[in-house]
């Protein structure tokens, strides 16, 4: 047992219930325990054969884990961080990292003061089909990245809302709820946001938050991103829908980014290439070229890069600091959409993360 990484998920509600089974299905980890208040949650999660405690310093006392996976509502994320932070204990934080910016921005500090590794759970960067993207770009398959397109439109029933009814409140839309893993997608392969304009309108079954937004985003390299969110829209083109990540989502044939270039397109997640043939000129046939990706639930990959960085045999891939820069950008869109102003994210790549400013509207 002195090769195993022990590593605990605290809440077992839906994403913490497939941590706990990505935790079972990779070699080289195991559970150390499992934090759950409720009763009904608290008993699924003893019948998996794991020590169960009711908080997360009972956890401490009693089980010392390697690392430690927060899977918890996100108002938690920064209480639950610093503790286990206090702890010297490495920690996923599920994304968003933080409610806010400002509150992502202490457990960012803390960890960096503290070297201890903070990561958050934007699991789509283990994708294989994410990583051939990301590597076609690096080699220049479609050129200069000029626009991006992205859609992620689904729609979520009556009866989503009602089991919990914060997800109708203000703050709790698609904006801030599904957001956050696609621009944490763009950031990735584009580099840096600089400019963010927004729409948004009103939920139409009543609700305090909006059910649809579109954001165009300029990026420092030049290039001009457009994003669309709705979940109220009936659609097969969502992330969801089309990148086979989860099988609780019904698989479509679809794509729902279109990466376009100087020298050709990308369209994902079925990752196919588009060039002309023999010159780049319209009057030109064009085909497609599919590239090839390593298969795996991106959630087992999570949990294995996880343990790598607690052994100290990896760098995060998506640190806290990757966390709070995506955040910093959702939090640029509702801004944007509430006031009807540009938001100028400044020297983000520099790593700083000073205070947004807005401007007049105006084209770009």
């Amino acid at each position: 047992m002195a090769n195993i990484t022990r590593i605990a998920v605290v809440g077992f509600g839906l994403i913490g219930k497939r941590h706990a089974q990505s935790l079972q299905q990779t070699a080289g980890v195991a559970i150390a325990g499992i934090v759950e208040p409720d009763k009904s949650n608290g008993a699924a999660a003893r019948a998996m054969g794991v020590p169960v405690f009711a908080t997360l310093e009972e956890l401490f006392d009693k089980c010392g884990p390697d690392g430690v996976i927060l899977a918890t509502p996100t108002p938690l994320h920064v209480e639950q961080g610093l503790t286990c932070i206090a702890h010297g204990c490495p920690v996923l934080i599920e994304k968003p990292i933080a409610v806010s910016a400002d509150e992502a921005r202490s457990l960012t500090d803390a960890a960096e003061a503290a070297t201890v590794p903070l990561l958050v759970g934007h699991h789509r960067r283990h994708n294989g089909m994410v990583r051939a993207a990301k590597q076609a770009i690096m080699d220049g398959a479609i050129g200069d990245i000029r626009s991006v397109q992205a859609t992620c439109w689904f729609y979520k029933p009556d009866y989503y809302f009602e089991a919990a009814p914060w997800r109708t409140r203000k703050g709790a839309g698609p904006i801030s709820v599904n957001l956050v893993h696609d621009i944490d997608l763009l950031r990735h392969f584009c580099g840096e946001v600089k400019h963010v304009q927004a729409v948004a309108a009103p939920s139409r079954r009543g609700f305090e938050n909006e059910d649809l937004a579109t954001a165009i985003l300029t990026f420092e390299s030049g290039l001009i991103a457009s994003i669309s969110v709705s979940d109220s829209i009936v659609s097969p083109w969502s992330w969801e829908l089309t990148a086979r990540e989860n099988p609780a989502y019904p698989a479509t044939n679809q794509s729902c980014y279109m990466l376009g270039g100087s020298e050709g397109a990308m369209s994902l997640p079925d990752l196919r290439v588009w060039k002309h043939q023999n010159t780049q000129d319209w009057w030109t046939p064009i085909g497609a070229t599919s590239l090839l990706a390593e298969s795996g639930d991106p959630l087992m990959v999570q949990v294995s890069h996880f343990a790598d960085v607690i052994r100290g045999e990896a760098l995060p891939l998506v640190s806290g600091l990757e966390g709070l820069k995506s955040l910093e950008v959702v939090e640029a869109v509702t801004r944007a959409a509430a006031s009807g102003a540009t938001v100028t994210l400044c020297n983000m790549s520099a790593g700083t993360t000073p205070p947004v400013k807005e401007e007049h509207l105006k084209n770009i």
